[in-house]
């Protein structure tokens, strides 16, 4: 007799921020259960926390108040490991019954609905592509996203860019032992950043170790691929996912099934980085659209570098002319609604 699919809930309190196949199961499922998990922002509530003292200038009042009533677990309660391998927060692990190593987990995602409001960061000394561009001596920039509409999240009056929320990590545990920091993706999946894997999508990832021992975090409400300046608009979210398996099947290594690829419609702005290192193509690329958005559209570098890593696709247009390789910035100009179309 098949049993009747179920539904499991995990809140922020089962958080843990690495990874590991020595973890405990936070919550056991049978094949086609649904879960709906709580998740905490990448920065782990700080920004809520400390919001009076960082929020920027002209931040409606309403809002604000919002996000001071919120309440926020001090990082302390979940930063339980060592600060050599601590990462993002992550809700789980979740054991899906009968997974064996050579299976493949079925995660369909049904929704992902951010918090009423995300933040996006660059700081000099982050993890970003083009950090050279920010004053060393002016410390990070932060910018507070305004998510209420559930639609769309203005950067300033005029500039809006469609909310796209996706689960920046969604990863199984490793199977060598140890632990594993969140922040390089790999076979497990994990840091993957794949910014199509909004509602309607479903994601296959190997199953390393019995249970496979799924974690989910690191909600991003939109997101330019590349997450150029380290950040996406980061935020909390409720994600609602449902898990199945393939048994005796798998290809090694992630993979993903989309309805469609979402695209912002209307014309583009593309910057183009030749370039003989890839990475450096890609940063000539984005150094391009920030220098277009200070000159065309009033924004200083700061600014420009968070707005792109918010909505700007970063592509390999060319891999194989060598030694060159190219690489496209690509910014959606609908977004600028006041006039700005095409610049």
């Amino acid at each position: 007799m098949t049993l009747a699919a179920s539904t499991h809930r995990l809140g922020r309190e089962n958080i843990h921020t690495y990874l590991s196949n020595s973890l405990p199961p936070r919550l056991t499922v049978q094949p086609g259960d649904t879960v709906v998990l709580e998740t905490l922002d990448a920065g782990y509530g700080r920004v809520g926390r400390e919001i009076e003292d960082v929020a920027q200038p002209g931040l409606d009042p309403d809002l604000l108040a919002l996000i001071t009533a919120a309440s926020y677990p001090e990082q302390s309660t979940v930063d339980r490991e060592s600060a050599l391998t601590r990462g993002h927060p992550l809700t789980g692990p979740i054991a899906v019954a009968g997974a064996q190593p050579g299976d493949t987990l079925v995660v369909e995602i049904l929704r992902v609905e951010p918090a009423a409001w995300g933040f996006t960061i660059a700081h000099p000394r982050g993890s970003g592509l083009l950090n050279d561009c920010l004053d060393p001596n002016s410390g990070p920039y932060l910018h507070i996203w305004d998510l209420r509409s559930r639609t769309e999240a203005q950067f300033r009056p005029g500039l809006r860019i469609p909310i796209a929320p996706f689960c920046g990590v969604l990863g199984v545990a490793p199977a060598e032992p140890g632990q594993h920091s969140t922040v390089p993706p790999g076979r497990h999946g994990g840091n993957q950043d794949l910014r199509h894997l909004t509602a309607g999508a479903t994601l296959h990832l190997p199953v390393l170790v019995p249970g496979g021992l799924l974690s989910v975090g690191d909600v991003h409400a939109a997101q330019g691929d590349g997450e150029v300046s380290g950040t996406a608009i980061e935020t909390e979210a409720t994600v609602t996912l449902r898990l199945d398996l393939i048994p005796g099947s798998t290809s090694g290594h992630p993979q993903a099934f989309l309805p469609d690829r979402p695209r912002i419609p209307g014309p583009y702005h593309v910057s183009i980085g030749n370039e003989p290192d890839l990475r450096q193509a890609a940063r000539t690329a984005l150094r391009g659209t920030v220098t277009y958005l200070v000159t065309n559209h009033n924004l200083a570098p700061a600014e420009a570098y968070v707005l792109a890593s918010a909505c700007v696709d970063l592509s390999i247009s060319q891999i194989v002319n060598l030694p060159t390789y190219t690489v496209s910035a690509y910014l959606p100009l609908s977004i600028f609604h006041s006039g700005g179309g095409s610049g």
